[in-house]
């Protein structure tokens, strides 16, 4: 088994206006995204655990095969820039998607 980010070309993420989080993961080529998407490991529920969401957080899983690319869109807990936010870009909150294990 490999780590998502050994398997991707690029995890991100960003805001999506002051209310959400988008994380974006890209990949180089046609089998490297097939194996993710085929693994059944990026759902709504193991996303909700690595962020530690309730299911209503999670907006949607977009799988994207002619971009090789997968977007996933939570609500955050604390809009964008209001107090109590510890990341006003959202640009860090990929971390977790990194070390899930890909068969």
């Amino acid at each position: 088994m490999d780590r998502l980010v050994d398997v991707a070309s690029m995890l991100r993420s960003k805001n999506s206006g002051p209310f959400l989080i988008t994380l974006d993961i890209f990949f180089d080529d046609l089998a490297a995204y097939r194996r993710v998407v085929d693994s059944g490991v990026l759902t709504k529920e193991r996303i909700a655990s690595c962020y530690h969401l309730s299911p209503e957080q999670l907006v949607r899983i977009i799988f994207f095969e002619a971009a090789l690319g997968i977007k996933i869109t939570y609500r955050r807990q604390v809009s964008s820039g209001t107090c109590g936010d510890r990341d006003v870009y959202g640009a860090q909150q990929h971390a977790p998607l990194m070390g899930l294990l890909i068969p």
